[in-house]
Parts: structure tokens; C-alpha cells; sequence
């Protein structure tokens, strides 16, 4: 908390945070603390924190008791999100003053797309639900479901979820994530040079979107695109391969340019190939083999503004958001369960779970010592914030084991 007052500054901006209540009994400072709270001690449930309603750390941080759970969830239905949204920039603009947010090795600020699913229902469905049919063995039924993308900023050690966006009924999930570029563009022009996703968003109206904006994209590239496949393959054929020596393993890098197989991209496209083994130590028998991979992306980046090598690290990085975002937010900071089932109270409470990971991983990587971080674990920090919490509920509170 004061790394985030006095640091980061999020306090005024969090306070700023407003609802549609025209007049609130409490108010809405009130509870957006009580939901950043109970993130960042990763309760993981609004029943949970409103039992902890006895501690002397409500009374000392919001200035009153804790809201109950109902009007929580209740009053996130009614926030606006674009003012979630802000602190999400001015936490990025603060990090970045602070020279927090350095560029990888290959210089160019890279922001990923990706979309997540937070969760799936046969019963349970609300105005902002997704619908697909699936098929089971009593037959098939309707399954409703939330899915949003995310776009994250990698830097040097560190990444930054940014911004995030719902995928509306009807739309797909490439619609919500040009949407959400648009945003980022126009709150933080400068914030990346390069975007980058998966196979999904190799399609020309992406790349065409990008470049009009002044930016390179780069994707993984699948069958989808037959004919770049099959020219980039063609040419490659006989072509000796650059090798380099990673520290698990070996790269075999075949990397060209100027293709035009793909006419509906307003530029020619450049297509990078890999082979790569890498030294894999197994659990069950400890003993060590080789295992292959290969991977193919199609980017605008020309070969003289980044090296093959470094355009297969910028591909790879694409993992970040995957093991580093979401499945962290999922599993560690409890993102997907739905706390209030209405779209806007589901969006809001995604993007309070990102600023907590953000300011939280800020705290850990850029505030820590080196030889502190060295000794403790990310995880052994997170129960010493969730402490807090409890060492403050009164003695006569507090139940005796048998």
C-alpha cells in the first residue's frame, strides 16, 4: 500500500474511480478499495473478504467498516470502466518516468494481444454472454461464456497489462482486439513499436489496421495463409539455415523477406522459420533428451531493423501474456470467477485483478532489493501483504483451533 501511495501514486486515481448512483450512501472510493483489497491478498471470493470484516484495517483504510458483500458486486455493475481504465495509464506513465519499462535487448517495445476465456456455463448467462453450441453425449446444448483480450507491454525483466476488452455477441474475437488497440493508440501513442500475437491475428485486415497506424506486426504463421506457407517453404528448400547456440539448446533460423504471396497485406512480408532442439530433463526418470520444435511467423519487420535472432526471441516472447498473464491472474490472483454475473461488473473486476498483479509485480521487481528477492519468493510476499489483514482482526475474534 505505501510502495502504491507513495511510489506509484495510484491513490488519487483510484479515488477518482466513480459509479452511476446518483446518491450513494457509500461511497464509491469505498468500495473499489474494499475489491483492490481483496486482489491483492488473493481472497479469491467476496464472501471471503466480507468475512473479515472484524479487522481494525478497514477502519484505518477506508475510514469505515467494510461493505458487505452484495453491495460490492452490486455497485461494480454500476463503474464506469474507463475510469478503471485511467489508472491502468497512469500507472504505465509512472513506471515508465521512472525508467521502469526498459526496451528488451532488440530495442523495440513489443505489445501483445491475446485473448482469454474467464469462464463457462450451461445455466448461467447474462446480456453480455458469448453462445456456442456443444456437443455432448445427451445431445447438444448451449453453452454461455466471457471472454476478453488483453494487450501487455513486455519490457526488459518486466510486463504491464495494460488495457483490457470484452468480446461482444456477434463479434469476433479479432473485433475486440482492433478495438482495444485503437484505445491503447490513442491514450499512449508511443507505448510499443511492434504488436505481436498468435495465428489467430495473421489475417490481413490486422496487419493492414497496424501498419496504418505506423506500427510492424508480426504473428505466428499457420496453414491458414496456404500460399505464403507454401512460397516461404519453397524458398527456403535448399537454403542453408543460420544456426546459433541457445542455453538449453540449438536454433536452426531460415528468415526472408520480401514476400508478396500474400497480396492483401499493403506491404511485402517477411517469413522467419526455426528448428529447434532444446534439452529437456524428464521428471520421472531425471535423465535428459532432446526435444523439437518448429515455429513459423510472418512479420513487416525488414531483416535491417532486427536480426533473425532477435525476431525469434520477440516471437517466443508472445509465451508472456500466456504463462506470465493469465495464468497467473487465474491461478494466483483468482481473475475468473465471476464475483457479480453483468458484463460491466465482470470487466470491471478483470482490470482491478491486472492493476493489482501490475502494481504488485512493480513492487516486487523495481522496489525489492536484488538479495531480498533472492531469499523470498513472490508467493512468501503475497501471504506477508495478506497478513496485514488478518493480524488486525481483534483477539476476541479469533477462533482456537481444538
Amino acid at each position: 500500500m505505501e510502495y502504491g501511495r507513495g511510489g506509484l501514486r495510484w491513490e488519487g486515481p483510484l479515488n477518482a474511480v466513480r459509479d452511476s448512483r446518483r446518491q450513494p450512501q457509500i461511497p464509491t472510493r469505498v468500495v473499489i478499495w474494499s475489491a483492490v483489497v481483496m486482489f491483492l491478498t488473493r481472497l479469491g471470493s467476496l464472501n471471503g473478504l466480507e468475512q473479515t470484516q472484524p479487522s481494525g484495517f478497514w477502519a484505518r483504510r477506508l475510514g469505515r467498516g467494510l461493505p458487505s458483500a452484495d453491495t460490492v458486486g452490486r455497485v461494480m455493475a454500476l463503474v464506469a470502466p474507463e475510469g478503471v481504465r485511467a489508472v491502468h495509464h497512469h500507472l504505465y506513465s509512472r513506471l515508465k518516468r521512472m525508467k521502469a519499462l526498459g526496451a528488451p535487448s532488440h530495442g523495440l517495445r513489443v505489445a501483445l494481444l491475446d485473448g482469454h476465456e474467464s469462464h463457462a456455463s450451461f445455466r448461467r448467462c447474462c446480456p453480455g454472454c458469448l453462445k456456442r453450441t456443444v456437443h455432448t453425449q445427451q445431445g447438444d446444448r448451449t453453452q454461455y461464456y466471457h471472454r476478453h483480450v488483453a494487450l501487455s507491454l513486455v519490457a526488459d525483466d518486466f510486463y504491464l497489462m495494460l488495457d483490457a476488452e470484452p468480446q461482444r455477441p456477434g463479434e469476433d474475437e479479432v473485433a475486440a482486439a482492433l478495438r482495444l488497440l485503437d484505445r491503447v493508440l490513442e491514450a499512449s501513442p508511443r507505448a510499443f513499436d511492434v504488436v505481436l500475437a498468435d495465428g489467430l491475428y495473421a489475417q490481413s485486415k490486422v496487419f493492414n489496421h497496424v501498419l496504418s497506424q505506423g506500427k510492424d506486426a508480426m504473428a505466428v504463421l499457420k496453414d491458414d495463409r496456404r500460399d505464403l506457407v507454401e512460397d516461404a517453404l519453397s524458398r527456403m528448400e535448399g537454403m542453408p539455415p543460420t544456426v546459433w547456440r541457445e542455453e538449453d539448446g540449438r536454433v536452426a533460423c531460415w528468415d526472408l523477406e520480401g514476400f508478396t504471396s500474400w497480396p492483401q497485406v499493403h506491404q511485402p512480408v517477411r517469413v522467419i522459420r526455426t528448428r529447434e532442439t532444446r534439452s529437456v530433463k524428464r521428471q520421472l526418470d531425471g535423465k535428459r533428451e532432446g526435444v523439437e520444435s518448429r515455429w513459423m511467423w510472418v512479420t513487416t519487420l525488414s531483416q535491417k531493423r532486427v536480426s533473425s535472432r532477435a525476431a525469434v526471441r520477440m516471437g517466443h516472447s508472445r509465451w508472456t501474456i500466456e504463462n506470465q498473464g493469465f495464468n497467473e491472474m487465474a491461478n494466483r490472483w483468482h481473475a475468473d470467477p465471476i464475483y457479480k454475473h453483468e458484463p460491466t461488473a465482470i470487466l470491471v473486476f478483470w482490470l482491478l485483478a491486472m492493476l493489482c498483479l501490475n502494481v504488485f509485480l512493480a513492487f516486487y521487481r523495481r522496489n525489492l532489493k536484488p538479495a531480498l528477492r533472492q531469499s523470498v519468493s513472490m508467493f512468501h510476499v503475497a501471504r506477508q501483504v495478506a497478513s496485514e489483514l488478518y493480524v488486525r482482526i481483534s483477539r476476541g475474534r479469533v477462533l482456537v483451533p481444538p
